[in-house]
């Protein structure tokens, strides 16, 4: 039977990608005029939702019912026919037109392929006036904020009747006054009849903005409450978690005293006035959300971005270069292992070496048979599973590949290792496998700094943990029995 008061109903909603089952029999109703917020830790499965509902991928099964009628978008085009808009944190905008041009960009009036002057525009800028005055339908958009711009983007949706407008982090990149003014403007939605789906890792801003709240876990729908009857944060992170997940750490005896790197006022356009030691042998975590800094923070240290501040290996500065950072004996194990990683069309021989080429090279020529010993050493040693050294690496499984950074980075005898989310994409047991190399690493003597979105990871694997957010640590914690998952969720969604 139709309910007209939900605008969206979804009823077990599946999304498989190969072995993964991304979302799993997910089903919940969003009502119509209110300020949905849908919340998770990274992997939960919020993205591939959004991206069902948007038209950007398709479902495995279940059924999504808009307005009571069967809704299965082919692309986002035909979403936003439907109704549905997406403010992604990507902003769709041209930067080279006006304001005006952007808002009628895709909706033009043509009479054979020659625009024609109407209204439209006109009533497009009204919109946008209506929602915020001060931005000039003259003004080219690459002169405007990144909050203006997303006005911009709201008003187009607005203008369009759109009926839910989809927000993925809208805050992430945006000043404390800009959000206010955000906040604002979502809230003046409901006046026009506009639902709207906010997804953030802000905890403070699902309370001040949202009427009920969806929480996803493991790819499943774990509540969906008004957020009247939810207690507190601690209450919506309980849901987020789960059960404890501390549970894997491996307490390890206190090893050298020694300082390998000291990280000193590190500052750039995202990191505010970083500061902290490592020590030789020690697993060092970074744990933030979405725009917390970790990736930032991994290259500034690897010489990738620009920064303020001071860096020490080993007690001499370090270059500002990640050639001469390599040669240093520091790698990077990238977030994005496929396109930053590895040379996908090389085997798994060329790309084991490439970062110490100079280890199998004789008078500026590769010796192949060192080349060959170097690489099935790597297999053997990270347990590769792989035919052998001519595996071609974009035929690897992703944990087979990520094993393969390691082996790069270890080739290049690093001392310090920077790993960006280590086992992003990478199945259950594959991650066991990367988890037993990097504590088999430490107590090797090497340094590892874990950059990660999972609390469970970081949990598991770090003897020390930072928690980052908005580009700061703002507190530090000693693994063990006594570490607070909820504490940590409170600091790294912004409580104070």
């Amino acid at each position: 039977m139709d309910r007209p008061d939900n605008v969206l109903e979804i009823r077990g909603l599946v999304k498989d990608y190969a072995s993964v089952r991304a979302v799993n029999e997910v089903s919940f109703d969003v009502r119509r005029n209110t300020v949905h917020c849908l919340v998770g830790e990274n992997g939960a499965g919020k993205s591939t939702l959004i991206k069902i509902l948007t038209g950007a991928v398709g479902r495995s099964g279940g059924r999504i019912l808009l307005n009571g009628r069967e809704y299965a978008p082919r692309s986002p085009r035909e979403a936003r026919q439907r109704g549905i808009s997406t403010l992604f944190q990507e902003l769709n905008v041209v930067d080279q037109l006006t304001v005006a041009e952007n808002l009628s960009l895709g909706r033009e009036d043509t009479t054979l392929g020659f625009l024609r002057r109407t209204d439209k525009v006109q009533r497009m800028v009204g919109v946008m006036n209506s929602l915020e005055p001060s931005i000039d339908p003259r003004q080219r958009v690459s002169t405007l904020s990144v909050a203006q711009k997303q006005i911009v983007e709201i008003a187009k949706a607005v203008a369009a009747e759109s009926e839910i407008l989809i927000m993925d982090e809208p805050t992430a990149a945006i000043s404390e006054g800009e959000i206010a003014r955000l906040f604002a403007i979502v809230k003046r939605l409901r006046e026009r009849n506009v639902t709207v789906i906010y997804i953030s890792h802000r905890l403070d801003e699902i309370f001040e903005l949202g009427d009920a709240v969806t929480v996803m876990r493991d790819g499943r729908h774990v509540a969906t409450r008004p957020l009247a009857e939810v207690k507190d944060r601690a209450e919506l992170i309980r849901m987020m978690l789960g059960k404890a997940v501390f549970e894997g750490y491996q307490a390890r005896p206190a090893g050298s005293r020694e300082v390998v790197l000291q990280v000193k006022g590190l500052s750039n356009r995202k990191l505010q006035d970083v500061s902290f030691e490592v020590r030789r042998g020690e697993i060092v975590g970074f744990y933030g959300l979405v725009g917390a800094g970790k990736t930032e923070l991994a290259r500034a240290i690897y010489g990738a971005d620009p920064h303020r501040g001071e860096v020490l290996f080993q007690g001499v500065p370090l270059p500002r270069r990640p050639d001469q950072v390599i040669e240093a004996g520091i790698a990077l194990v990238p977030e994005e292992r496929r396109s930053q990683g590895l040379f996908t069309i090389l085997t798994v021989r060329g790309n084991v070496p490439v970062m110490n080429m100079a280890r199998i090279s004789r008078h500026g020529f590769i010796r192949a048979g060192e080349e060959r010993r170097a690489t099935r050493e790597a297999i053997r040693r990270l347990r590769i599973a792989c035919s052998g050294p001519e595996k071609e690496a974009a035929k690897l499984s992703g944990g087979n590949q990520q094993k393969v950074v390691f082996a790069k980075c270890l080739f290049a005898d690093a001392q310090l290792l920077l790993l960006d989310e280590p086992t992003r994409g990478i199945d259950v047991g594959a991650k066991s496998e990367i988890y037993a190399i990097i504590r088999r690493l430490a107590e090797e003597g090497k340094s590892i700094l874990v950059f990660s979105s999972e609390l469970p990871e970081i949990l598991s694997l770090c003897d020390r943990i930072h928690l980052l957010y908005d580009g700061a640590i703002k507190g530090t914690l000693e693994n063990g029995a006594g570490v607070d998952s909820q504490e940590v969720m409170h600091v790294v969604t912004g409580g104070r």
